[in-house]
C-alpha cells in the first residue's frame, strides 16, 4: 500500500506543477534551443526534417508556449478587460461576445467580470485588471466617478465606456439613444390612443434609467398631456418591486390604459402582471427579449443593438491602442421600434 501510495505521489509530481520548457523539447529532438525557438516561433532558417522532429517533439511533451516574456517586450500583455453590470443579463450577451470577436481579431485575449452594479466592486474589479496589465478597458459604469481611472490612462491603459458615460473624467463612450428611443416608444403608444401612460424604470441614477424617463416625459409633453405622479416608478429592478408598481398603476378609478418599461428585467415581470389582468393593456418596452414574437400580442419593444455597442467600443479600444485616436469621443447609436402587437392596442375604455 506504500508503495502504491509512493507511486501515485510521484505521478502527481510528475503531472501537475511542471510544465515541459524549450530545453526539454530540445533534449528529446536532438537539437539546441534556437532551433527549438524558431520552429515555435515561425521563424525561417530550420529544414523540414528538423522542424518534423521538433514538432513530434513538442507533440510528445506537451510543450505549450509560455508568451509572457514574448509580449512584456512589446509592452503589451494582448489582452483586454470588460467590466459588465451582470454576467447573467441577457442584454450583455452579445455585447460580450462582440468585445470578444474584436479582440480575437486582434489576438488578444478578453478577460471579463460583473460589478453587480455596484460602484465599489466595479473600481476594485476595474483596478484588479490593470494590475494584471490589461492593455485596455471597456467598462459599463456602475459608478459615477471615474477619477480612480485616470493614473491607469495616463499609464497607457486605453479605456472605453458602454451604455453609461463615464463619470468625472473625459473618456470615450459607446451609448444607445436611450432618450430618443423612449420618446419614440411613449410616441407610439399615444398614436394608438392611449393618454393614462405608466412608466415603470430602473434606479434613478442610472443614465439610462434617467434619460429614458426624460424621452417619456418629452413624448407626453409633445401630446400637451399632464403627466400624474402615479403614473412613473423608478427603483430596483427585482420582481417584487416592479409587480407592485404595475398592479398600483392598473387600479383605482383611473388605471392607466399602457405602460411604457424601461428596461428587459422590468418588461418580463410586467408581462406576467398583464397576464394575470382581466383587461388589455398596451405594453412598449425598451430592450428586446427572447421569444417577444412568440407572445400573444405580440411584444412591441424599442430595441437597441448591444452586439453594435460591443463591437463599436472594442474597434474604439483598439484604435486607441494604436494611437490612430487624438480625442475622446461620444458616439451614439440609433435604436428601432419593432412593432408585434402589445403596443398597438387600444385603450380599453
Amino acid at each position: 500500500m506504500a508503495d502504491a501510495i509512493r507511486r501515485a505521489d510521484g505521478l502527481s509530481a510528475a503531472r501537475y506543477g511542471t510544465r515541459p520548457t524549450m530545453k526539454d523539447v530540445a533534449a528529446r529532438a536532438g537539437v539546441g534551443l534556437k532551433t527549438v525557438s524558431r520552429v515555435v516561433n515561425g521563424e525561417p532558417g530550420v529544414t523540414p526534417d528538423t522542424e518534423r522532429r521538433v514538432q513530434d517533439a513538442i507533440e510528445a511533451l506537451g510543450f505549450r508556449r509560455n508568451d509572457s516574456a514574448r509580449v512584456l517586450r512589446k509592452g503589451r500583455t494582448a489582452s483586454i478587460g470588460l467590466v459588465l453590470e451582470d454576467l447573467a443579463d441577457p442584454f450583455y450577451g452579445p455585447l460580450s461576445r462582440a468585445v470578444e470577436e474584436v479582440a480575437r481579431a486582434h489576438g488578444a485575449l478578453l478577460i471579463n467580470g460583473s460589478s453587480a452594479e455596484e460602484p465599489e466592486r466595479e473600481q476594485e474589479l476595474a483596478l484588479a485588471l490593470c494590475a494584471r496589465r490589461v492593455d485596455g478597458l471597456v467598462v459599463i459604469p456602475a459608478g459615477d466617478d471615474h477619477r480612480y481611472l485616470e493614473p491607469e490612462i495616463r499609464a497607457g491603459v486605453a479605456t472605453v465606456f458602454v451604455d453609461r458615460p463615464a463619470g468625472r473624467i473625459d473618456a470615450d463612450v459607446v451609448l444607445s439613444d436611450n432618450y430618443g428611443g423612449a420618446r419614440d416608444g411613449v410616441a407610439h403608444l399615444i398614436a394608438h390612443g392611449h393618454r393614462r401612460i405608466g412608466f415603470i424604470g430602473d434606479m434613478p441614477r442610472i443614465h439610462t434609467a434617467a434619460e429614458r424617463l426624460r424621452g417619456y416625459r418629452a413624448a407626453m409633453e409633445d401630446a400637451g398631456i399632464p403627466v400624474a405622479g402615479s403614473w412613473m416608478s423608478l427603483g430596483a429592478t427585482d420582481p417584487e418591486r416592479v409587480r407592485r408598481a404595475a398592479e398600483e398603476m392598473l387600479s383605482g378609478s383611473e388605471p392607466v390604459t399602457a405602460i411604457f418599461t424601461g428596461n428587459n428585467r422590468v418588461t418580463v415581470t410586467v408581462v406576467r402582471v398583464l397576464a394575470e389582468h382581466a383587461r388589455a393593456v398596451a405594453l412598449v418596452g425598451f430592450d428586446d427579449i427572447e421569444l417577444a414574437d412568440l407572445l400573444r400580442p405580440g411584444l412591441t419593444v424599442v430595441a437597441q443593438d448591444a452586439a453594435a455597442l460591443g463591437r463599436t467600443a472594442a474597434e474604439r479600444l483598439f484604435r486607441q491602442l494604436d494611437g490612430s485616436l487624438v480625442a475622446p469621443e461620444r458616439i451614439e447609436l440609433p435604436t428601432r421600434l419593432i412593432a408585434r402587437g402589445s403596443g398597438e392596442l387600444p385603450p380599453a375604455d
